[in-house]
């Protein structure tokens, strides 16, 4: 038997002879363990909660631009896109057809009515005496009252038409394109910020499990976990197919469908359209194409009835011809000859003086006043919708880079300082991390609606390119010249 053993026996006897000896050596050896350190149970737990699964957590920081940093191949700008659109886009040449068929028209108007020549017969066969007269003429419509210039001054209010749609459609497809592509730059950052929130959803599902493993959460928690995850998970597909679409809308405006998807190159943070929310709507109602165009088609009808007055004064026809007559002379068996004949004649406006439609010109330059204030209005109605959106995005997106997110970063910064001084269980670190990753996501979407409706409000409204100029002899759809953003292709800032 070894040598100690007997004295563990007598120590054992003293213990149980003298409890109160036991009763103060245990209180001191507390006592001490406590001034060593902490170890209480609720404090082992939250260790175990923190590291005991030797769980490591990423740290890092939301940030914009990181596919364009990454990307493969070349970057497209929103330069070489307006330039693609300038070559391709169908619209514009269109414009450009129209003021060329404007201008032609013009130049038809102004032109002479061409002469008549014809041949004349009378009596042909000549009978017993072998008569008959044959011959010919010329005849002319002479034109009075300056009607052509008349005429020729209407068709260049139809080129004046033609040339302001051109102008129009050129900032219709600009806007277009511009929307387009931020639109892109906006899918592209929102599917990165899903990705990540699918990521970091992910590892909440794995520190779950690690805390299921050690008996901190039960089997409801890591579903929970599990179901978030499958739902960014559906998210990050769903911006990726969004990506897809805005990209197909770019392909589409600038008139080249086949492109291949390529990363865009561009800052949403920085530049933002600045407009003041009282001088956006001035310009949209004062300068936008649509005013200028009713102008135009006020000035239009004054021209029709300038015209209409003149055509009441009737045009002079003469005619002139050359006849030879074979009738006999009574005193010698010679043919008659040549015989010069002339005509002139005049219609009478007895009763047409054209009256019906001096009053429909006078009813057209009623109809354009009115119109003038009617678009003047509407635009500022459309415009003030269009404002009120963009305020309300650029008031979100200043809150957000401005407080919201330094906020969120701080949060998180902390709670992962916290967590590697062991002193924050990972769920929080990773419910932090999610927050700011969200409020990210909510960021890029302010800053699309700051672009969109800014780039709409700057191009006046105009944001189909590829709406079809209107014929300047067609009557003006004046609405479809205060086009507003689409409310489908319009989203709410943070959607």
């Amino acid at each position: 038997m070894n040598s100690t053993t007997p004295k563990i026996a007598r120590h054992v006897e003293v213990l149980f002879r003298w409890p109160l000896v036991a009763l103060v050596i245990y209180l001191f050896s507390t006592t001490i363990a406590t001034a060593q350190g902490p170890s209480m149970p609720g404090m082992q737990m939250q260790h175990q909660h923190s590291h005991g699964a030797s769980q490591s957590i990423e740290v890092d920081f939301p940030r914009l631009g990181r596919d364009q940093a990454n990307a493969k191949d070349s970057l497209l700008s929103l330069e070489s896109a307006l330039q693609t659109a300038r070559e391709n886009n169908p619209t514009l040449r269109q414009a450009e057809a129209g003021v060329k068929a404007a201008q032609s028209r013009a130049h038809q108007a102004g032109l002479y009515p061409n002469p008549i020549v014809g041949y004349s017969g009378d009596e042909i066969r000549g009978g017993e005496i072998h008569g008959g007269k044959q011959g010919f003429f010329v005849e002319q419509t002479i034109v009075t009252a300056g009607k052509l210039s008349r005429v020729r001054e209407l068709m260049k209010k139809d080129t004046k038409l033609a040339e302001i749609e051109a102008e129009e459609q050129k900032v219709r497809v600009e806007t277009a394109v511009k929307m387009a592509f931020y639109r892109v730059l906006a899918a592209q950052e929102m599917a990165d910020s899903r990705a990540d929130l699918a990521r970091i959803a992910e590892q909440i599902v794995e520190s779950q499990r690690r805390l299921q493993n050690t008996g901190q959460a039960d089997e409801t928690e890591v579903l929970e976990a599990q179901v978030d995850a499958q739902r960014m998970k559906v998210s990050a597909r769903m911006k990726e197919n969004t990506l897809r679409e805005e990209w197909r809308s770019l392909a589409a405006v600038v008139g080249k469908p086949e492109m291949p998807l390529q990363t865009v190159a561009g800052d949403l943070e920085h530049g933002w359209p600045a407009l003041d929310e009282i001088q956006a709507v001035d310009a949209v109602a004062m300068q936008s194409p649509a005013v200028r165009i009713a102008s135009a088609a006020g000035e239009h009808a004054e021209a029709e009835l300038a015209r209409a007055q003149r055509e009441k004064i009737p045009d002079i026809t003469a005619r002139a011809g050359l006849e030879y007559n074979h009738e006999l002379l009574s005193s010698v068996p010679l043919a008659t000859g040549w015989q010069a004949n002339a005509e002139l004649s005049v219609e009478l406006p007895l009763f047409n003086r054209n009256q019906g439609n001096i009053a429909a010109a006078r009813s057209d330059i009623v109809r354009a006043d009115a119109e003038k204030q009617r678009i003047a209005l509407t635009l500022r109605e459309r415009a003030a919708s269009v404002v009120d959106q963009y305020a309300n995005a650029r008031l979100m997106a200043e809150q957000y880079r401005d407080n919201i997110l330094p906020l969120a970063k701080k949060s998180y910064s902390l709670m992962s300082d916290r967590y590697a001084e062991m002193l924050a269980s990972s769920p929080r670190v990773l419910e932090s991390k999610r927050k700011l990753f969200e409020l990210q996501s909510e960021y890029i979407g302010a800053l699309e609606g700051v672009w969109t409706t800014g780039l709409a409000l700057q191009g006046y409204l105009l944001t189909d390119g590829l709406e079809a100029p209107t014929r300047p002899s067609e009557m003006d759809r004046a609405i479809r010249e205060t086009n507003v953003p689409m409310p489908e292709r319009t989203r709410a800032p943070g959607e």
